[in-house]
């Protein structure tokens, strides 16, 4: 069990994934500074009450599990601003919460089990397809390498980070986003993420 500072979000961070950020609340300079300084990670967690930005009298709740974020690089081209670019890593859970005076959440968290490397069966294959056109796409349509939503190395054999890539891109409740972050088998996040694309219309 570790305590750690919470960024409650309007989209969930997986494992691997990146995540880019301004920040200028005085909650969250404050933090990013002392991770910056002691190369320490804090917790991204998906908002289910409440919004990014702070409101007087604004209740926030989030869910309860969530993904480390490491910060790669970081500018601050004014004061009082921060750019930051992290990469997901652990998930965990929270096992109690607390918010302090300024406004900033720590959490005691516990880590849940990192997925293990199971290549894509032949019956997913289809959901390695759909990415691989959706990446070129994006590529094609010359996005800045800072602003494109996958970090290198693709791991397109790997089931959780197949499942995990379609899972941050998809639009879904925070919920139903918790629900395949919590799960510890990367094949059935990968057929729940199949199914989510085949009732779209986009298998």
């Amino acid at each position: 069990m570790s305590t750690i500072p919470l960024f409650p979000l309007g989209s969930a961070l997986f494992p691997d994934g990146r995540l880019p950020l301004q920040i200028f609340e005085v909650r969250y300079l404050d933090m990013i500074n002392k991770c910056i300084a002691a190369g320490s990670a804090f917790g991204v967690v998906a908002l289910t009450v409440g919004h990014e930005v702070r409101k007087p009298g604004q209740a926030e709740n989030f869910v309860a599990v969530g993904t480390l974020a490491y910060i790669k690089e970081w500018s601050a081209p004014a004061p009082g601003l921060l750019n930051i670019a992290c990469l997901g890593s652990t998930r965990f859970r929270i096992a109690t919460k607390e918010q302090l005076k300024h406004g900033l959440w720590m959490a005691q968290v516990e880590p849940l089990v990192a997925d293990q490397h199971i290549a894509v069966p032949e019956e997913l294959q289809n959901t390695v397809a759909a990415l691989m056109n959706l990446l070129a796409s994006l590529k094609d349509h010359a996005i800045a390498e800072q602003d494109f939503p996958v970090a290198t190395p693709y791991r397109l054999d790997d089931c959780g980070w197949v499942a995990n890539r379609w899972s941050e891109m998809l639009p879904m409740s925070p919920t139903q986003k918790q629900g395949l972050l919590a799960l510890d088998n990367p094949v059935l996040r990968l057929e729940l993420v199949q199914d989510l694309l085949s009732e779209r219309g986009l298998l």
